[in-house]
């Protein structure tokens, strides 16, 4: 097995990373119990420990696709990454429980998160959220590049429907469905503090409208439409008023292109609760 050195700790970790060994903030340990299943994620995922919630996520098992396309992504590497470790586990959400806005992506990028284990980390949509997240006041830093670099987050936490990164960046509806319990478990952990959930792109808006049904929220029918700074209302289980807010995607295709501008995300993010 070859071993190599974290590029922040330099400590050594084989790829994919086993739960417990020292990566920077793993939640996981050998011990922590492994979703085989679909029924083994909704059992899993009922748990109200918010920090066991996070462990039993980065070492679920139960879409036997993701976990082949993960570890062998994890295995095979991309060239400029070939002498660190990959992560290759699925991804727990980033930020204080406590947080005001919940950020909503779709996925891990396969040599973004999947490589470092963290939320938009080490890719280029994550060089476009991160430096918007700190220019409003919500990140400490313009730069996420890995685990461990000192990135923290204030009043905002990021989470993702799907937690394993998929082939083509597309996980199928029943990838989809086997993973929602534990974005549903997210949402319960988020619900007493969220002012407004920011959505980005249309599946990442998509998922997040059936999550907040199947957790109890109160959601308009017909959907609410997607779309750049698009706005609607919906309340938590209790009735409290949250407001659910559209972005495109800070994917490449949307910022090379000039879909997605730096004024268009900087103006979404001026416009939820400081």
């Amino acid at each position: 097995m070859t071993l190599l050195p974290h590029p922040v700790t330099g400590a050594p970790f084989a790829s994919p990373v086993p739960p417990g060994t020292g990566w920077p903030g793993d939640p996981a340990t050998a011990q922590t119990p492994v979703a085989r299943t679909a029924a083994g994620v909704r059992r899993l995922a009922a748990t109200p420990d918010p920090a066991e919630l996070a462990a039993r996520i980065t070492v679920c098992r139960a879409c036997p696709r993701l976990v082949d396309w993960r570890e062998e992504v994890a295995t095979t590497k991309r060239a400029a990454f070939a002498d660190q470790p990959y992560w290759g586990r699925p991804v727990p959400g980033l930020g204080p429980l406590d947080a005001r806005v919940l950020v909503v992506g779709l996925a891990p990028a396969a040599h973004g998160a999947n490589r470092t284990g963290r939320n938009f980390t080490g890719d280029r949509s994550g060089d476009w959220l991160y430096a918007a997240l700190h220019r409003a006041g919500y990140a400490s830093q313009p730069q996420s590049w890995a685990a461990g670099d000192g990135l923290e987050l204030t009043g905002v936490r990021i989470v993702a429907p799907v937690r394993c990164a998929p082939p083509a960046n597309k996980p199928t509806g029943e990838e989809r469905a086997t993973c929602a319990p534990w974005f549903e478990a997210s949402l319960r952990i988020s619900e007493p503090h969220v002012e407004a959930i920011l959505c980005l792109g249309s599946i990442g808006w998509d998922a997040t409208v059936t999550a907040l049904r199947g957790a109890g929220w109160q959601v308009p029918r017909p959907k609410p439409r997607f779309g750049h700074g698009a706005r609607a209302a919906v309340a938590t289980p209790s009735g409290r008023p949250v407001e659910l807010v559209g972005c495109y995607h800070v994917s490449q295709q949307n910022t090379f292109t000039g879909r997605l501008t730096q004024d268009m995300l900087d103006d979404v993010l001026a416009s939820l609760p400081g």
